[in-house]
């Protein structure tokens, strides 16, 4: 009696466990999230992406219920980052902050990665694009764009850039300035944004091209100043400020965009889960208010509009980087 107790006992646990099976095999989202999740941000401390990253992330904290854990993450052109996220186990729980140079610089520099970023990294969504400007420091005697092309030339190797990174958005557009212009100048590659504007406040660098959140405080100072914006349209942050097409370089559009992506292999539902959840951020008041007072466009996409948007990007920039000569960390 006491036998046949145990195997009912044991029938109902095994027919329930089953079921748990099932229902997760059919509905892998239905109990995700039940740990903490991972946020990992390509970026030092202090920049727009950290900003941005810990905005979502905080978000994502309270509206899933579960501590989503920032993790810093910076360099080799957001390579360290994006080799964790493919690395990781394919259930929704690492999540990576990263912007389409990135995400295939180093495709597109053939270089050997650990990884695929189309098959070992899965999008989630696009976020927002941003417009850098272009800055110098107050020593510079160049006051728009035509005087700092002068003087460059004048001048060939003299005057040092940053950037935060081989293959960033801002090496990328100074690469096309200087290809465009012929003028030659020295990269000096940081970590993150916050240390090469600090290198170019003490008059380490000559220039840069960078984001709005670390360029805004600084130029609004006179700590630096700016010559002109990347877009095709001018910033509402600095409505005086002229474009680089303005300035003299017709069809110059220089933008860069962050997206949200994780482990390749993550099931659809789980990845559609987190998709809404970076709608329902992107539609909040508190967020449009903060992306607008650091200049970002906030852009939501599908996975596949986010990946499509990769793939196009892809022969852009190995164009670029085959005129630049650039090379991979």
């Amino acid at each position: 009696m006491r036998l046949n107790h145990l195997l009912y006992r044991g029938a109902i646990f095994a027919m329930v466990a089953g079921f748990a099976t099932v229902s997760w095999a059919q509905n892998p989202a239905a109990n995700y999230p039940n740990k903490p999740i991972r946020f990992i941000i390509p970026y030092a401390a202090g920049g727009l992406g950290d900003t941005v990253g810990r905005l979502a992330a905080q978000h994502m904290s309270t509206s899933l219920g579960q501590p989503v854990l920032a993790d810093n993450r910076p360099g080799a052109s957001q390579a360290i980052a994006l080799d964790l996220t493919a690395k990781a186990t394919p259930d929704g729980y690492t999540l990576v902050l990263g912007t389409q140079s990135g995400l295939i610089f180093n495709t597109a520099a053939k270089k050997s990665l650990p990884y695929d970023p189309f098959r070992d990294i899965a999008s989630i969504s696009m976020l927002f694009t941003v417009p850098y400007y272009l800055l110098v420091h107050p020593s510079l005697p160049a006051k728009n764009l035509q005087e700092l092309i002068a003087l460059a030339k004048a001048n060939p190797g003299k005057y040092s850039f940053g950037s935060i990174g081989v293959g960033s958005g801002n090496h990328l557009a100074m690469e096309i300035l200087k290809v465009r212009t012929g003028i030659d100048m020295v990269h000096v590659p940081f970590k993150g944004a916050p240390q090469g504007m600090l290198a170019l406040v003490a008059g380490d660098l000559q220039l840069t091209f960078e984001g709005p959140v670390t360029s805004l405080p600084n130029i609004r100072s006179g700590k630096v100043r700016a010559l002109a914006s990347s877009g095709s349209q001018r910033t509402h942050a600095l409505p005086d400020l002229p474009t680089m097409a303005e300035s003299g370089m017709p069809g110059f559009d220089v933008v860069t965009w962050f997206g949200l992506s994780t482990t390749g292999g993550t099931p659809r539902p789980i990845i559609d889960r987190l998709n809404r959840e970076v709608g329902e951020f992107l539609k909040l008041p508190a967020t449009r208010d903060r992306f607008n007072s650091l200049n970002l466009d906030i852009v939501y996409s599908t996975p596949e509009a986010m990946t499509a948007r990769l793939k196009a990007d892809l022969p852009l920039i190995t164009k670029v980087m085959r005129a630049a000569g650039i090379q991979p960390e």
